[in-house]
């Protein structure tokens, strides 16, 4: 496989990577930040999969069950054929709660002939650390750790089990399934237990959809990405991760290899203004909530940039020596030391997250007022570091400066605090933070403009390009017809677009220079040409942009130059939320007729 041709499915608990042989390749058990039960996408002989084997014959195609997370993986032969439905339930219970057990169902839907497969079942418990075992237990095989047989997982099926334990050939003559659970489950499952599992995960997912915007041209990738965003939210907690996976190589060989299963509130923050825009509430409120509890619970240390999904603070960095990585790739590291670093531009984006909360969703009273407090204490620590260097939106180990996105971010922080306490009345805040917000606007202006290049740059002390710089008049901190935001994007165009993609920078940076394309700043750039007036540039670009995707329309965090594969994590969320933006600007949405109730 040289692409990372994945769907992925999950229920905002967890998620699996299913290949498009249909093989769960990543599923860790049972939330997102779990270890892992099956991970052969880090290593092929010790991590683990689950996958139906069928002769040479059969011809496999792909594709997800409309505007749903259900995956359809289809077997056919001149003689026989089956689809593999999987899916991970997910839907509203009588009482409006959430029903998200942490299983996966897989169900076969045989449509001709009779079929004869192989089930090859090999989960490896914790990372792929402990051996398993496994045993046949009254209607259910049970797999335990040798170490601890309390670490376990339960495979219900109705095919006949020691030939599934033993990977011998079954031939099916109809519909039969498989159901992998991390609890013992107390309800029967049989063949309609899990058709009505289905029948409800696939309206809750076409009621989400159905609830957001509807657009005339490329409405069904939209939905694609909006659906992806959803899967990436932890129902538990609203934390939004940047993806579903760690360790995968922004370049094969080399070592930026990262944990991406946990809550950027830069990331997050994005991915919330976007699921905003598509008219999806429910998800910011939730977010809301995860920011308002970090926040009470470290009012007096500082704010990190980076927290576990349900808050944690600590994400210790730690590699793990036995896999050896996506096509060799290593290290595999889980957790992630940049959890301590300075980035000053991360409380920005979620200011301007909260902002657009209190303009479209005004909520209670107290939760106004309790919201109020923590903006206090944001414009506070802003306040207290803008001047200082920090590590940037790329997250430099080794080096900080005043990096010109930081500031800018550091004046959207405080502009929009100014913004809220406008609407909420308070003169006096409104009045000083608007002056503050005018001294950091002024002084990028002074330090961060290079007068020679006739470009922001992107420190003050350096001459570098940087793509970050594209969003300045996303974030409103300068007109996008502005000569100064005109000449900086043919500047970052001129200096770091290479064979159709953008790089992130090309500065060397700690591991070298840069050698794949950051899929999020080619977006970026499409965008800022299309608010610049080279509208014709910018839709054959993203026409580019949209033949990189996956089979399935899914986005990984980078792409190779020259070949185009998709390379880090996947699928990610800034990809996802910048394809939704850009999309937006090519399209028009579709309007309910008047006479119509929607």
């Amino acid at each position: 496989m040289n692409n990372l041709d994945y769907g992925i499915i999950g229920n905002c608990r967890t998620a699996a990577l299913i290949s498009k042989e249909g093989s769960i390749d990543w599923f860790c058990f049972p939330d997102f930040d779990s270890p892992s039960i099956f991970a052969k996408l880090l290593d092929k002989e010790k991590g683990g999969s689950f996958h139906l084997e069928v002769a040479d014959d059969y011809k496999i195609t792909q594709k997800y069950n409309g505007h749903t997370n259900i995956l359809m993986t289809k077997f056919e032969s001149p003689e026989h054929g089956f689809i593999l439905f999987d899916f991970m339930p997910r839907y509203r219970t009588s009482d409006l709660r959430h029903y998200m057990p942490p299983e996966i169902h897989r169900y076969i839907r045989v449509f001709k002939g009779s079929p004869t497969v192989r089930v090859v079942y090999d989960p490896r418990i914790n990372y792929a650390r402990e051996e398993v075992r496994h045993e046949i237990v009254g209607n259910y095989i049970k797999t335990h750790s040798v170490e601890d047989s309390e670490d376990k997982v339960y495979l219900y099926t109705s095919l006949d089990m020691q030939k599934v334990l033993k990977s011998e050939e079954v031939v099916i003559t109809d519909h039969q399934f498989f159901v992998l659970s991390y609890n013992q489950k107390l309800v029967t499952i049989d063949l309609n237990r899990v058709m009505l599992e289905f029948e409800r995960t696939k309206v809750y997912w076409l009621n989400f959809v159905n609830r957001s915007r509807d657009y005339v041209q490329y409405d069904d990738m939209i939905k694609r990405s909006l659906l992806v965003l959803k899967l990436l939210s932890y129902q538990e907690s609203g934390a939004m991760l940047a993806a579903t996976t760690t360790s995968l190589p922004e370049t094969i060989g080399e070592t930026r290899n990262w944990d991406y299963r946990y809550c950027w509130l830069r990331d997050a923050s994005m991915s919330i203004d976007t699921l905003l825009f598509m008219k999806q509430k429910s998800a910011a409120n939730r977010f809301i909530g995860f920011i308002k509890r970090i926040l009470k619970s470290s009012r007096d240390e500082p704010i990190q940039i980076m927290y576990g999904i349900r808050g944690e603070k600590d994400l210790t960095e730690e590699i793990l020596p036995h896999l050896s990585g996506y096509e060799n790739s290593h290290p595999v590291r889980i957790g992630n030391a940049a959890y301590h670093q300075e980035q000053n531009d991360s409380i920005g984006y979620l200011l301007d997250v909260i902002y657009k909360y209190y303009l479209y969703f005004p909520g209670t009273l107290d939760e106004i007022e309790e919201i109020w407090e923590i903006i206090k204490n944001l414009v506070r620590a802003v306040l207290s570091s803008w001047k200082k260097p920090d590590r940037s939106i790329w997250e430099y180990r080794t080096k900080k400066q005043h990096f010109v996105f930081s500031k800018v971010m550091s004046w959207v922080a405080v502009d929009r605090a100014s913004l809220i306490a406008e609407l909420l009345q308070r003169d006096y805040y409104a009045t000083e933070w608007r002056k503050e917000a005018d001294i950091i606007k002024k002084e990028v202006h002074e330090k961060g403009w290079n007068e020679e290049l006739q470009t922001f740059t992107q420190a003050y002390d350096n001459s570098d390009a940087d793509s970050s710089l594209l969003l300045m008049y996303f974030y409103d901190f300068i007109d996008a017809g502005d000569d100064r935001f005109v000449k900086t994007v043919k500047y970052i165009r001129e200096n770091l677009f290479h064979e159709g993609l953008m790089y992130r920078y090309k500065a060397e940076d700690d591991f070298g220079v840069p050698t794949s394309s950051f899929t999020i700043c080619t977006f970026w750039l499409i965008d800022a040409l299309y608010m610049i007036g080279e509208k014709e540039e910018a839709r054959e670009l993203f026409e580019n942009m949209i033949s990189y995707s996956n089979h399935l329309g899914l986005y990984s965090e980078d792409l190779d130059f020259d070949t185009k594969r998709q390379l880090g994590n996947f699928p990610q969320a800034y990809s996802h939320l910048a394809f939704i933006n850009t999309a937006a600007l090519f399209s028009e949405e579709k309007k309910l007729s008047k006479f119509i109730r929607p």
